[in-house]
């Protein structure tokens, strides 16, 4: 399935049901009255998330929702059935758009929380609600009222703990591919990885943490070149980069030049992004033997007077890769401890890569 990560649909909530006009005759009961229910509320829709999906996919072909209207008020004070609610199921991380304004209607992060985009008319009233010491025989009644009626934009951002940041063929792939069960395209062929990947890291029981990994930049990305831009959003939800570099490129190109040539794009994209927490990964350092792995490090460290953490990695044969595994996890537990917020349990997430 090609990925999808934005999409218009057309809501439509239920109207509710007018009030009936009605008056009470029975043989035994001369003097009735009025007795005319009120009529039921029409239905709302809700954007639901669900783990198990991870594109808009389906949204290419059904892109109008309509809830069910509440049905009319009877005779002996009989309310009309309420219309059923509609909930839509969409991928985690979806964000909602008011697409005639531009509003942010909300961001469906949570299984348990549905978001409210178009709410069920309002029921009509019954004449028996209108009766009084001075009206006993009202024939006043109200309709329902219409539900509401929006153009949404849907605009999916991939939830992640950890980004996978680098040029075309830097080792990103295949580095997800050793360190949790998802099995990305993996080539030595410029953007294998042509929509995101997500892949969940089991470091033992009951802790975990979500990776992404998205097509590699390239020059120009921030403003449309190549497969990053569209993609480039799907970094703003994580909460450290690791940028990956090939130590030991088969084009002899610089590997400083490579960096600062992506920190530009960043910049440009999004300066919060830009100043996220970053790791720079040496990767393919199974290609140098262990001296010259040192000596590549400390150059490209003093070059780019870089004062972030460091890792040497070879995603070919998973050396380092552990090591690495575990510090991002202990890191990750200390900024969940300082913002108040637990990381998600890998198994509420594990569905949503497929």
């Amino acid at each position: 399935m090609n990925f999808v990560d934005e999409a218009t649909i057309r809501v439509v909530a239920g109207k509710g049901g007018n009030g009936a006009l009605s008056f009470l005759r029975e043989k035994n009961r001369p003097r009735g009255g009025p007795d005319g229910g009120d009529g039921g509320n029409g239905g709302s829709i809700y954007l639901k998330a669900d783990s198990g999906l991870n594109t808009l996919a389906d949204f290419r072909y059904t892109r109008l929702f309509r809830a069910r209207s509440g049905e009319s008020g009877a005779g002996r004070e009989r309310a009309g059935r309420f219309g059923d609610d509609l909930y839509i199921r969409v991928p985690l991380g979806t964000m909602v758009f008011d697409d005639e304004n531009g509003e942010l209607i909300g961001d469906v992060v949570d299984c348990d929380a549905p978001l409210l985009v178009a709410r069920g008319g309002a029921r009509g009233l019954g004449n028996a609600r209108f009766k009084s010491s001075t009206n006993q025989a009202p024939r006043r009644t109200t309709p329902g009222r219409a539900g509401d009626e929006r153009l949404l934009r849907l605009e999916l951002k991939v939830l992640a703990d950890v980004g996978l940041l680098g040029k075309p063929n830097a080792g990103k792939s295949t580095l997800l591919s050793v360190i949790s069960s998802a099995r990305p395209k993996v080539a030595d062929y410029p953007f294998t990885t042509l929509h995101p990947q997500l892949g969940v890291v089991d470091v033992g029981e009951s802790a975990g943490f979500v990776v992404a990994d998205i097509p590699g930049l390239i020059a120009g990305a921030a403003r449309g070149a190549g497969l990053g831009i569209d993609f480039l959003k799907h970094l703003s939800r994580t909460r450290i980069l690791l940028h990956l570099v090939d130590v030991a490129p088969l084009d002899e190109s610089d590997p400083v030049a490579s960096i600062r040539e992506i920190e530009a794009e960043l910049a440009e994209f999004d300066h919060e992004l830009a100043s996220r927490e970053r790791w720079l990964v040496l990767n393919k350092c199974d290609l140098l033997d262990p001296e010259s792995v040192a000596v590549k490090r400390d150059e490209l460290v003093g070059r780019l007077q870089w004062s972030g953490r460091v890792h040497a990695i070879s995603a070919a044969t998973a050396g380092g890769c552990r090591s690495l595994v575990g510090a991002l996890m202990q890191r990750l537990d200390e900024l969940a401890a300082d913002s108040g917020n637990p990381c998600r349990d890998p198994d509420q997430t594990e569905a949503s890569h497929g």
